[in-house]
């Protein structure tokens, strides 16, 4: 189909007249159209990397130090250049080349770019100290003090002028701080507390304290060592060894999905769904291309958040290795490329020397989805390599698909912008079976078929047959909250550009517009059989999940905030309370915290089992007061508060220990101690999805906007993966998974636990759901964008 429909600049024939040259000038504009947009792309790439690199320096501020110092050197008579050429004449005939005056004015506007630049790095250096303060996060609402309020202005005035891209501040955040060994020995042992007995609690005591006494702090000089020659002494060994080396499918066990509107469906049309989502999808790629992304802050326009994790947003896709993988991020990518029914498609995003309008990108999906061509042997399950274990998917790649036509069509694939797929089955939220409903559609964006998503690329855009949509992302090179900020961006422009009355994408197709391209693949029988073997251990593992999305509609952070509570201690809170009625036991529990407050900053965990919380599941269980139980509450939601402050601002204890444990190895030491730390099981692990862009949604005039959020596997076999996010003041979405295989386990059972728990902690505080008066308590830490 497509092939009938590609350029070529030239055509020529041989004939005993000599060579007759015909040019296309159709395909010659088209070069010439493509070579204006890229190199309009690097000016504006090498602009902002000018004033990114300079920041809080800028034009207007480097002509008034210019100007000042001139006209203040001019004012008292002195050499403004201050004997720059005089001395260099020693060495250089200057002298014959420019008059006195003009050495002086070329000398003066040297030295004043200097004190330009001077004052430029002494502002950096100062923002940089006082964004390593982090007293602001323990200011109650509305009361804070004049230490606080002197901070504040000081920022703002270090921050400069000049209105910052997403890029700015990155010079200016302060590293990550190394804790010591003590103080992790401590807080490791307080954390364990509650899980232990006291004869498995003494002995953990003791592995602590010799090794805070001998191996450890031999271990810590090397990371004092990193931490002072490295930006970040945690990132690339956490993306290096906890991501890349991981030889099992990350399918299911690393990669997330994020879901479309929960009561919203915008239109019926799947490719017209898919030329909005795809059209403003590269839209925000040329956002982020052109710098002009807004920065992300912690406190509104003050605190800013480390930026790095974006660059590999687009074109980026996760190679595999015998022993690891790498991370191949190309700069720039003018197709993105479709798995529809077995077939792959590269699409081209530009023509005319423009951006596809969304119109334009239905027609190329509506041309894929009426192509009734087959797939080509081995091509329909091509993508089981990706989903299954990564060494037989390195094997299969560099032996079968790096040669001939498959090279080209893998390099299609993996250079793509991002992966799509026009999935051939419906998915939405049935208001008269929800439970089975979303539970399907959660598990089709963990893991569909298997085979019909590159599980490798950074994102994948899965748009399925009746318009639902939704994205499955790979997690090596970055968190979730980026990937969030795309998909907020893109449900908010999906609303904004709408659809005609019919369904279609407003517009009209292109007469002239090429079609897609058929990728053109020949796999031989032994890389049939791989892809089979891969898609067998896949399909064991995705049959394996059990999955259960529930939005919580009987109360949201409204009211909890009435409580005078954290909306995250108090969900929490209720975690530990469901999974003690679930189990009958406490577990060793994983919170993810965000610590972007430092340069390259990625993730750290909070240990949300504390013996405040079980202490107070304890009171719920038995019959002690209600005035008893809401002041355990109190504790825990402080202690909760507390570690979650400790995360962020880099005092965490998981990702110190799991470096230390990797000096360890790299000297070849063993450690009883790390060794049996770093094997210990997350049984419960959560995450609360951010809302980042609260401004592009009203939900309080549009209810229907409401997003569902997203939600990831199990850690351990025999445990539960929780995913929550608060939509608004009055919903929760929580995204439930653990494996059929384990006779422990139950997602819905786990559910209704959830729910129920919930429930009984607002009970104790006796308050009316119809209340409309809301009180606003908490910490400024809690306006932080949780990952």
């Amino acid at each position: 189909m497509a092939e009938a429909h590609q350029a070529v600049a030239f055509q020529f024939t041989v004939s005993p007249d000599g060579i007759d040259l015909q040019l296309s000038h159709e395909a010659l504009r088209q070069v010439y159209l493509s070579g204006l947009h890229s190199w309009k792309k690097k000016f504006i790439r090498f602009k902002n990397g000018i004033m990114s690199g300079v920041y809080p320096g800028s034009a207007p501020g480097y002509m008034l130090v210019l100007a000042g110092y001139m006209g203040r050197a001019r004012y008292a008579q002195l050499d403004p250049s201050l004997g720059l050429f005089s001395k260099a004449g020693k060495y250089i005939p200057v002298s014959r080349y420019m008059s006195l005056d003009t050495q002086r004015t070329v000398g003066g506007i040297i030295v004043g770019t200097g004190l330009w630049v001077a004052i430029i790095f002494t502002m950096r250096s100062v923002l940089r100290s006082l964004l390593s303060w982090h007293g602001w996060m323990t200011e109650r609402h509305g009361r804070i003090s004049w230490k606080t309020r002197v901070w504040l202005v000081l920022v703002k005035i270090f921050s400069g002028i000049q209105t910052p891209t997403l890029y700015s501040f990155q010079t200016s955040l302060p590293s990550l701080p190394l804790p010591s060994v003590k103080n992790t020995m401590r807080r490791y042992l307080e954390s364990v507390r509650p899980l232990l007995d006291d004869e498995e609690y003494k002995r953990m005591q003791e592995l602590a304290l010799d090794f805070q006494k001998n191996l450890g702090p031999k271990l810590q000089w090397y990371l004092t060592l990193k931490s002072l020659w490295a930006t970040n002494y945690v990132s690339d060994w956490w993306e290096e060894y906890i991501y890349l080396r991981g030889r099992g499918p990350i399918m299911v066990n690393s990669n997330y999905y994020a879901t479309d509107f929960l009561y919203l469906f915008p239109t019926h049309i799947q490719s017209a769904r898919a030329g909005n989502a795809i059209h403003s999808i590269m839209l925000y790629r040329r956002k982020l291309d052109r710098a002009q992304l807004k920065p992300l802050y912690a406190i509104a326009n003050t605190v800013p958040v480390c930026s790095a994790q974006w660059e590999r947003l687009f074109n980026t896709s996760r190679i595999p290795g015998l022993e690891s993988d790498t991370i191949q991020h190309v700069s720039n990518s003018r197709h993105i490329v479709v798995y529809h029914r077995g077939r792959y498609f590269k699409v081209g995003m530009f023509y005319d020397g423009r951006l596809l309008l969304p119109r334009e990108i239905e027609q190329q999906m509506q041309r894929i989805i009426a192509d009734t061509s087959e797939p080509q042997p081995g091509e329909e399950k091509l993508a089981a390599l990706t989903a299954g274990n990564r060494v037989p998917w390195a094997c299969a790649r560099d032996a079968y698909l790096r040669q001939g036509k498959n090279r080209q069509s893998l390099d299609a694939v993996e250079k793509a912008a991002f992966f799509v797929t026009l999935d051939d089955t419906e998915q939405r939220h049935d208001l008269k079976n929800p439970v089975q409903s979303l539970r399907n559609y959660g598990k089709s964006l963990q893991h569909g078929k298997c085979y019909d998503r590159w599980f490798d690329k950074s994102f994948n855009l899965i748009v399925y047959k009746n318009g639902t949509m939704g994205l499955n992302a790979e997690h090596s090179w970055a968190d979730a909250p980026i990937i969030v900020h795309l998909w907020e961006q893109v449900l908010a422009m999906d609303i904004e550009m709408s659809y005609t009355a019919d369904g279609h994408c407003k517009g009209q197709p292109h007469r002239n517009l090429p079609g897609p391209q058929r990728l053109q693949w020949n796999i031989p029988s032994e890389c049939q059989s791989m892809i089979s073997n891969s898609l067998a251990v896949a399909q064991a593992l995705a049959d394996d999940v059990d999955s259960h999305i529930i939005p919580f509609e009987d109360f949201g952070k409204g009211l909890i905030k009435k409580c005078r509570t954290s909306p995250d201690a108090f969900i929490q809170i209720a975690l530990q309370l469901a999974h003690y009625k679930d189990k009958g036991k406490f577990c060793l529990t994983y919170e993810a915290s965000m610590t972007r407050l430092f340069r390259e900053g990625r993730t750290e965990t909070v240990r949300s089992c504390t013996v405040e919380t079980c202490n107070f599941v304890r009171a719920m269980i038995s019959n002690e007061t209600r005035e008893k139980k809401l002041d355990l509450l109190k504790q825990a939601a402080e202690k909760h508060q507390q570690l979650y402050r400790l995360a962020m601002t880099g005092q965490g204890i998981d990702r110190h220990l799991f470096c230390l444990y990797v000096v360890s190895k790299y000297l070849g030491l063993d450690s009883p101690f790390l060794s049996e730390v770093l094997s210990e099981p997350w049984r419960l692990s959560t995450s609360q999805t951010p809302v980042q862009q609260l401004e592009l949604f009203d939900l309080v005039k549009h209810p229907e906007h409401a997003t569902t959020g997203g939600g990831f596997g199990p850690v351990a076999d025999d445990g539960y993966g929780v995913a929550y996010i608060i939509v608004g003041e009055k919903l929760i979405n929580f995204h439930i998974s653990c494996k059929h295989s384990s006779p422990e386990t139950d997602a819905q059972r786990f559910g209704n636990h959830i729910r129920q728990a919930m429930l009984d902690m607002l009970a104790l505080f006796q308050l009316d759901p119809k209340a409309l008066k809301m009180v606003v308590s908490g910490s400024c830490g809690e306006l932080w964008l949780r990952s």
